[in-house]
């Protein structure tokens, strides 16, 4: 997968003579049931935010954003602290467009929830072709190069 993922970033990048913005949109892991406001990540949920890190530890990653929930923040957290940054935080869909304007060339990774995650990525494509995750599925990664918003260069789904 990470072979895959890095081949669609380096054909992208090659093909259009226009800056193509890179958005990497995982929605949390697992969470646990101690708070059902905020809750942490489960076991399981800590397992897969390590598997995320290994997974992008040789993407260039430019920033990462989640929003201000536990089980977001500390399921990019590895993937912030090995790359260098903190987890920043947005809170509205289209906080995209400044991310897009901010990062422009470069690559974003995105933490959101099961109804977030796609309708960023609907958001980004510019038309409705994702649906919301359903509760138990935490495992997906939507990979989408935009040139602008609504002018998508490609969208690669992936799961880990």
């Amino acid at each position: 997968m990470k072979k895959l993922a890095l081949i669609f970033i380096l054909i992208s990048s090659v093909a259009y003579s226009q800056p193509i913005t890179t958005f990497i949109l995982v929605r949390h892991a697992e969470k646990a049931t101690d708070d059902a406001k905020d809750p942490n990540l489960s076991e399981a949920g800590l397992r897969r935010a390590q598997s995320l890190a290994k997974l992008l530890a040789a993407t260039t990653v430019d920033a990462v954003y989640s929003t201000p929930y536990k089980r977001t923040r500390s399921t990019v957290a590895p993937v912030a602290t090995a790359k260098g940054f903190d987890v920043l935080e947005y809170n509205k869909i289209e906080e995209m467009d400044a991310l897009l304007k901010k990062y422009e060339g470069g690559t974003v990774l995105v933490c959101g929830h099961s109804n977030t995650v796609p309708a960023i990525a609907n958001y980004l494509v510019g038309k409705n072709s994702f649906q919301q995750f359903e509760d138990d599925d935490y495992g997906n990664i939507i990979i989408v190069s935009v040139i602008k918003k609504g002018k998508s260069t490609k969208v690669v789904w992936l799961n880990y």
